[in-house]
């Protein structure tokens, strides 16, 4: 159990590395970076290794940006087979879509609990 939670550890601690970089060492803004690791969660499903380093990583890959990258992929691969050309459209959303829905709903309750402040 101590090996799953190093090898977690060590796999998100290296994807946050990789955005801090991004971060310090370009131009980059937020919006970017935040897309760039979405296309490498695409990337990684579309060559067929995300399963390899999620078997490794469990929730080391999964939880950031990445996980969502690979759903969205995963979803359009399995719409194409099924559904033909609209299925690349149509089924990363329908992949994705338990997640999405759950954050718009928190979102929502969250900014009935607490009131927002103006940055200074």
């Amino acid at each position: 159990m101590l090996l799953t939670y190093l090898q977690v550890f060590l796999v998100g601690g290296a994807v946050c590395m990789l955005g801090q970089l991004l971060i310090n060492l370009t131009k980059m803004t937020s919006a970017k970076i935040l897309v760039t690791f979405l296309l490498i969660g695409v990337l990684l499903e579309a060559i067929g290794v995300f399963d390899e380093i999620k078997d490794f990583a469990n929730a080391g890959i999964t939880i950031p940006i990445t996980g969502f990258g690979s759903t969205l992929a995963k979803g359009a691969i399995e719409g194409v087979e099924k559904e033909g050309l609209l299925g690349a459209l149509t089924g990363g959303m329908k992949a994705a879509a338990a997640g999405l829905s759950s954050a718009i709903f928190f979102g929502f309750v969250i900014s009935l609990i607490f009131k927002a402040k103006t940055k200074v």
